[in-house]
């Protein structure tokens, strides 16, 4: 990668503990290198509620999209304050999440996601969107899990802070 131009670290917020987790992780990251962070919500309209929610529970279009920018002002207030930093930039994308921040990781130095538990350490598969993440992505992939903001890299165990 050039170093003529400053990195660009991507990272992906759906409004969980996770990557709220991701998002404080990836900020000091961009911070330490001096690079542009870039925080990504993904709002699917594709996505329906399930055949058997209540009636009157599903929200309309316009509701979901005034929540997902709600969501993202939320999380970009509770890790920045009232003023976003100037190498930071916040987008609501429409799509499908994993095809988003897959195509988002083209050029990117870094891209960063959330995981609520490690479901590999539990022998589980992890879920669609960092599946499709850590298969996909144009740039090397930094899965945090929702304690204390650690790393995880697929297959391994947390990185215990402590020991650093």
């Amino acid at each position: 990668m050039s170093n003529d131009r400053p990195q660009l670290i991507v990272v992906g917020v759906s409004g969980s503990p996770a990557s709220g987790a991701a998002l404080s992780w990836a900020a000091e990251e961009a911070r330490l290198r001096g690079a542009r962070l870039h925080v990504v919500r993904v709002r699917d309209p594709a996505r329906h509620a399930a055949p058997y929610a209540a009636v009157g529970a599903t929200p309309t279009g316009e509701e979901e999209l005034a929540s997902a920018r709600d969501g993202l002002a939320a999380v970009m207030r509770a890790e920045f304050g009232p003023v976003t930093p100037d190498r930071v930039t916040a987008e609501l994308a429409e799509g499908v999440p994993e095809r988003v921040l897959v195509d988002r990781s083209a050029g990117a130095s870094l891209l960063v996601l959330g995981v609520t538990s490690p479901a590999w350490l539990a022998g589980r598969s992890t879920g669609p969107v960092v599946r499709a993440c850590l298969a996909r992505a144009r740039c090397p992939v930094v899965v945090i899990g929702d304690a204390g903001g650690v790393p995880v890299l697929a297959g391994q165990a947390p990185v215990d802070a402590a020991a650093s």
